[in-house]
């Protein structure tokens, strides 16, 4: 396991919990000089991080020019400046922003105290130019208000909208999903009799024959795209798993073939069930309905993990049952950086790359598992978006413990 780990978070490289670490010194550096109960010392310590006296170069040190800016705007709120500056003691300190609330007309600790009611100028007070051009800025502002109140009203009916979308599609993936998993083992699509060979053909020279199991043949009838079935107990992942020779197809079609924001399961093109990948790697989209791989992320969790330690994935010629071995985050990375890429990790030529490959991901993993694997071992690869960062991935590596089961 990696030891890139601070503050309760935790980095990828050398490099960068390195520089939370530097950030974590100087953020203690500037509390040990800094009092921030006293609204003028926060408030020029705002002033002084925006002109850049301070360089942070993590999450962390981001984090706490947030709070410092956060802070200074609230005490600003309230009426104080980077010259004001309470006594010290808690006693003290009520005491002088009672004063301060007399002096602002604002309460401090909690809402807002009533200034003084300043006499209203009437329209009659101004002379007829004056009224003339007070009227017309009245007509423009009545404009202006008729107008946003039209473009708020078209954008609510474009959330609405969306919305009923959205819900629109989430309901049918439901409901056909459920159909869809009424199917499996149902033979009244799928013919009578032994189920026929699928021969396939992988080049000129080489045709497999294989026979689709029983249980998912009517499925495979209604779409030969299907590739497998994956299945979580105890969690709404229980979905077919589609594949295509690219993957762009079904991140936003269903099995039926029909346009679905929710898209299907698939796996990887470059993945091959037959010959079986040391990884195969399957994706999906995090749904915030929960639909798809909308929870996956529970896995962050080792408690959760241990309730849920096995994932079943079936292809339609073979079962399979695995164990989670790694959990972490990842992101796409461009081309040219130099870094492990798991979606990119298909095979293992070698013990050697195995082990390698194996080490990074345990490298990255959230939390131990015990679990581990060896060179031979089948991996099953669980894709989704994180938005932790650009392009982030959440990930759950497992290892094939049974097969044919």
């Amino acid at each position: 396991m990696s030891g890139y780990e601070l503050a309760g978070r935790r980095f990828r490289t050398e490099s960068e919990y390195k520089a939370a670490k530097r950030d974590l010194k100087l953020i203690e550096e500037i509390k040990a000089n800094v009092h921030m109960e006293q609204p003028g010392e926060v408030i020029s310590l705002c002033e002084t991080l925006a002109e850049g006296k301070y360089r942070f170069e993590s999450v962390i040190g981001n984090e706490f020019d947030d709070k410092i800016y956060e802070l200074a705007e609230k005490y600003k709120a309230q009426g104080y400046t980077k010259d004001s500056r309470l006594p010290e003691g808690k006693r003290a300190r009520r005491k002088a922003q009672k004063q301060q609330e007399k002096s602002s007309g604002v309460k401090l600790s909690g809402g807002k105290k009533k200034a003084k009611a300043k006499p209203q100028a009437s329209l009659k007070d101004y002379d007829a130019d004056m009224q003339k051009a007070i009227l017309e800025e009245v007509k423009k502002r009545e404009k202006r208000r008729k107008l946003l109140v039209v473009l708020c009203s078209v954008v609510a009916v474009g959330c609405f909208g969306y919305f009923g979308a959205y819900s629109f599609f989430a309901d049918r993936t439901q409901m056909d999903y459920e159909q869809l998993a009424s199917l499996k083992g149902n033979s009244t699509l799928a013919g009578t009799g032994t189920p026929a060979p699928v021969t396939i053909h992988y080049t000129e020279e080489e045709d497999v024959e294989l026979t689709v199991l029983p249980e998912y043949e009517t499925l495979y009838n209604k779409n030969k795209k299907m590739i497998g079935w994956l299945k979580i107990d105890d969690t709404i992942i229980d979905y077919p798993v589609m594949q295509t020779a690219n993957n762009e197809y079904y991140l936003d079609h269903n099995f039926n073939q029909e346009y679905d924001k929710n898209g299907s399961l698939f796996m990887d093109a470059a993945c091959d069930v037959v010959h079986r990948n040391t990884n195969l790697i399957i994706y999906g989209h995090h749904m915030k309905s929960g639909k798809m791989f909308g929870n996956l992320n529970s896995y962050s969790s080792k408690e959760y993990c241990e309730k849920h330690s096995t994932i079943r994935f079936d292809t339609i010629y073979e079962k399979g049952l695995y164990q989670v071995m790694y959990v972490f985050r990842s992101r796409i990375y461009n081309e040219d950086e130099v870094v492990f890429k798991y979606y990119q990790f298909f095979d293992a030529a070698s013990e050697k790359e195995f082990e390698s490959n194996m080490q990074e991901m345990a490298a990255l993993s959230l939390y131990d598992t015990g679990v581990t694997a060896a060179f031979g071992d089948e991996l099953l690869t669980l894709s989704t978006c994180d938005s932790s960062e650009p392009d982030g991935r959440f990930v759950v590596v497992a290892k094939r413990i049974q097969a044919g089961q």
